[in-house]
Formats: structure tokens, C-alpha cells, sequence
């Protein structure tokens, strides 16, 4: 394109009450999409890998939880992201565990959206919110495991439903 050309885009332009629903469906597509990970397998030598390469304290409260993520189902699959373990329903993210200098985070991908009467949930995102845990703090096992399992039916709605 030579630098005097212009572009012209479309725009939208809503009017009525049938460009509004056509607006309204537009943005239930949007939510709709899903992220998606290629790769997740049923159990990943990587993960193992970054587990020992944990080991110590934090390292054993992230694979406590881990593990818990990964006996949510049998169709939970497993990869590395961003450096971080990641449980998946097939190739959709529903939760991670990731290590820090001195707290671990237990995340979830749709976290904004998972009811949470313990409020153990952090984060202002969009989407994902994280539960910190700290060697020798108190942990509400019984309400974290409630949030995984949580994250996992909630993912498989959104698979299973769109």
C-alpha cells in the first residue's frame, strides 16, 4: 500500500431494538470463546521436571494442589504455560500452580466467575483471580478444594455447553 492511500473500515452502527439483540449475541460470542492450549497431555514429564525443580516447601504446596487438579476427571490433560503447570479439561485451561519467592498461587482461568463464599479469591482481572498460599499460614482446604472442583465443572459447562 503506498503511504497516501487510507483505509477505510466498517463501522457499526446500531439502531433499534433488533440491532441491539444483534449486538447483545454478538457479545455472548464473544464470551463464548474460549482460550485453548495446544499440546496438554494426560500427564506431562515437564510438570514432573518443574515440580523438582521446586522441591522444598513452596514446591510441596504447589504439587498438593496440583494434584488435586489433576484427580478432577478423567479428561483432565496437563502442559508448562508461561513457565507455570497448567490442568486443562482436553485443551481448555481451567486452573495452574505456580511458585513464587515466598507464596505459592493456586489460578484459575475463569476465576472471575466462580462463586466464592470463602473469598479466598484475589485478582481484579477480567477473567483469572488466584488463591495465595503461604508455608505455616492457614489454609480453608475443604473451600480451596471446592474452588478447584468448581473451576473444573465450570470449564466443562463451558466446553460441553459454548
Amino acid at each position: 500500500m503506498e503511504s497516501n492511500q487510507r483505509v477505510i473500515r466498517p463501522v457499526l452502527v446500531i439502531k433499534g431494538c433488533a440491532a441491539l439483540a444483534a449486538k447483545a449475541k454478538i457479545g455472548q460470542m464473544m464470551r463464548t470463546q474460549l482460550l485453548r492450549f495446544d499440546g496438554a497431555v494426560g500427564r506431562d514429564p515437564a510438570i514432573d521436571a518443574w515440580m523438582r525443580a521446586h522441591a522444598g516447601e513452596l514446591g510441596a504446596i504447589a504439587l498438593q494442589w496440583f494434584e488435586v487438579m489433576r484427580k478432577c476427571g478423567d479428561e483432565v490433560r496437563e502442559l508448562l504455560h508461561d513457565g507455570c503447570p497448567v490442568a486443562c479439561l482436553g485443551d481448555a485451561p481451567f486452573g495452574y500452580v505456580n511458585v513464587f519467592t515466598s507464596h505459592v498461587n493456586v489460578g484459575f482461568f475463569h476465576g472471575a466467575a466462580l462463586p466464592d463464599p470463602a473469598r479466598l479469591l484475589q485478582g481484579s482481572g477480567k477473567f483469572m483471580r488466584h488463591v495465595k498460599l503461604r508455608p505455616g499460614a492457614p489454609t480453608d482446604a475443604a473451600a480451596l478444594s471446592r474452588l478447584i472442583e468448581t473451576a473444573y465443572s465450570d470449564i466443562k459447562a463451558r466446553v460441553e455447553h459454548g
